[in-house]
Formats: C-alpha cells, structure tokens, sequence
C-alpha cells in the first residue's frame, strides 16, 4: 500500500472530518487458473494482492453517510433509506453494502469516510470488490453486526448485483475478504467450500502484462457464453439428472451430447469441463512443488480460452505466443477476455528479458508499450495499525 495514499487520505480526513477514525482496507485480487469457471458451479483458485482500497471511516452519530473519494475528488452525502441512493456511480459501492448490510438485520448509522485506491483500473483486478469489502468488514465492526466472513463477501456481491447492475460470481469478493498472505485458495463456487493452498514460489516472479486495451463485445459476448453453458447443461441433465451445473458433468457426457447442442456450444462447454479439471490438478501440483505443470496448465488454458470459448484477442494471443517463444514458465489471459491482461508465472534468471522483450515487441506491434504489474499474494480485508 503506497505511503503517499495513506497520506492523502489522513490529511482530506483531517481538513473534512477531524483526527477520529481508523484505517481499513481490503485486496485487488488475481486467479491462478480457473476462468469463467464461476458462474458454471466450478473451482476458481485466486489470491489477494498488495495492491487494494484503503479507507479512513469514523462514526459521526447522525444518519447521514458523508464521503469522499480521492481518486474521484468527489464528495458525496447520502441517508440510510433505499430512496436515498447517491447520483455518483463510485457512492453507490457504499451505499449498497450500507443497505445490503442493513437488510440482512446489522446496524449501520452515519459516518465519515475517506478512501482511495491503487488498484489499476481496467486491469482486471477487481477495484469494486476491493471497494465493497473495505466498507463491509469496517462497517461489520464499528457497529459489531458479527456477521462472519462470508456473509461479508456476500454483502459485497449484493452490492454489485441490486446497486451496481452487474450480475458477478462471488470471486472477487471472496478473496477480498478471505485473502492470506502468501496462500492461494481454491474456491467450490457451487459449494462455498474452500481450501488454502501455500503459494511458495522461490525462484519464479508473478507478473501481469496488461495489454491496455477492451474490447466492446466484453459484455455481451459474456452473457452468450453463459447461454451456450447453460443448453448444454439442460441438454446433459436430461440423461443425468444430478447434473445441477456444468462443472457437475464428466467429458464422456459431453460426448453423448454432440448431436444435439450446436458446434459452437459444445466447443464452450468442452473448455469449462476441462478447466474445472485443471484447477483440481494445478493444486495437486503445487502441494508437490512442481511449477513445471503448474505452467503447463496454464498455456492450456490460454489455449481453450482463446480456440474453444473465444474471448482472447490478437494482442493477448501475441503476449501468450511470446512467453511460450521466451520459455515462460507458464502464461495465460486473466479475467473475462478480449482485452486486458495476461498472467505468467516467471523464472527469476528470465524475468528481465521477458519483460524487455514484452514491452519492445509489443510496441512495435500495436504501437503503444504494455504495463507491467509485479504481483504479491497478500492478506485479505484488515485494520491498518
């Protein structure tokens, strides 16, 4: 967390607010292996990162939250009733876990807060998630609902769906709150069960190449991926009716359904199927400290997401192709597709070269440098002393 954002933060509380209050903040997150898995009923396997939302919050003894964003700098002031929704599409995170809280039976009253954040946006790293669960666990304290940690990270996927108008998994939020120093966890989004994994990897950096670029379709072609999933899976539960999600199904019952869903559904369906797999084996090899497929694994799943469900892009492509070119260990499109970043897991002896070669190459390419972001797995949802 970058000491001149504390900074900014202490003293646009100080100048609004006074000196009472105190520091909370919460993750940006990346997922190892495991893409649009989510909404399928499958794994995901993220981790927290050092970078996140910090917020200075302080109870006022009114019933007005009174709020100001650095980032923005913009001030907002807003009740507790659902009539009472700010105008400003930032206050609206607050806001949402301010309702969302109150309707499951917690105490929330007026307060001061001034937050900023150093996610980088557009990278996929979700800075929303961060947003929500900054002010669900500070709230979840200062009024000492007691809700636990997941209900925290459902507050916060609430927020998104009836405040922000996006239909999100429970990912981002989760590893918002959940996020261990050092440890991936493995997400059973059907479930909610999960299982922290050591995430120890001398010898090897990981770093995000964002290609700076999003791509119009992201939305739509988002939602017709959740349709073709969705045919398949009626198509399968017909002869087997366990069958509750996609993740549920075996690749053989894929098979006996070729005939009757159309060529680009199954070619959808046949990436989850095999995604849900490669997480289960990703874990296994972590726990034997083999990286080698760990990396593997991931260039399959550039592969599925870019030939099989099809929300890679040329620039990404050309990012994944280079890795592979430069004996990067392992290299893939993070996040929802056509745009945006590609993880890669790097030797050390490798990472200089990688990244000079990354940023050369694609310039000359596409004509603009990408950016880099060197990531490292941090705590989830905290006080800052």
């Amino acid at each position: 967390m970058q000491k001149q954002m504390k900074d900014n933060i202490l003293k646009k509380f100080e100048e609004l607010f006074g000196n009472e209050g105190k520091l909370y903040t919460s993750s940006g997150r990346i997922n190892l292996i495991g893409e649009h898995t989510d909404y399928n009923g499958g794994y995901v396997f993220p981790g927290a990162i050092d970078c996140g939302i910090l917020a200075k919050i302080n109870p006022n003894g009114t019933d007005k939250v009174r709020v100001f964003s650095i980032d923005f700098n913009e001030y907002s002031e807003f009740g507790l009733e659902e009539s009472d929704i700010p105008a400003q599409s930032w206050a609206r995170y607050v806001f949402g876990v301010c309702r969302e809280t109150l309707k499951r039976g917690g105490k929330v009253e007026g307060f001061d807060a001034v937050f900023a954040g150093d996610v980088p946006l557009g990278a996929g790293l979700s800075s929303s998630a961060a947003l929500e669960s900054t002010f669900a666990f500070a709230l979840n304290l200062i009024f000492k609902n007691g809700f636990d940690k997941m209900e925290l990270a459902l507050i916060g996927q609430s927020t998104e769906h009836n405040y922000c108008g996006v239909k999100c998994g429970l990912m981002d939020q989760f590893i918002s709150i959940f996020g261990k120093k050092n440890s991936l966890v493995r997400l059973d989004c059907k479930t909610l069960e999960y299982k922290y994994f050591p995430f120890n990897i001398q010898g090897y950096r990981l770093v995000l190449v964002d290609s700076c670029v999003k791509h119009e379709l992201a939305s739509s072609a988002y939602n017709k991926r959740r349709e073709s999933c969705e045919k398949v899976r009626d198509a399968i539960k017909k002869r087997h009716p366990d069958v509750e999600c996609l993740s549920d199904a075996k690749r053989i019952w894929l098979e006996e359904v070729r005939s009757e869903v159309s060529s680009e559904d199954f070619m959808r369906a046949e990436y989850v199927i095999g995604e849900v797999q490669r997480v289960l084996d990703v874990c296994d090899a972590l726990e034997r400290g083999d990286l080698e497929t760990v990396g593997e694994m991931m260039y399959q799943t550039h592969f599925g997401l870019s030939r099989l469900y099809e929300v890679s892009c040329e620039e990404l492509d050309f990012l994944n192709h280079l890795a592979r070119k430069m004996d990067v260990t392992g290299s893939r499109v993070m996040g929802g597709g056509f745009g945006g970043c590609t993880i890669n897991l790097v030797k050390d002896a490798l990472y200089d070269n990688f990244i000079k070669e990354a940023e050369e190459q694609f310039e000359a390419k596409f004509g603009h440098k990408p950016k880099i972001y060197d990531v490292v797995i941090s705590d989830g949802a905290h006080i800052v002393e």
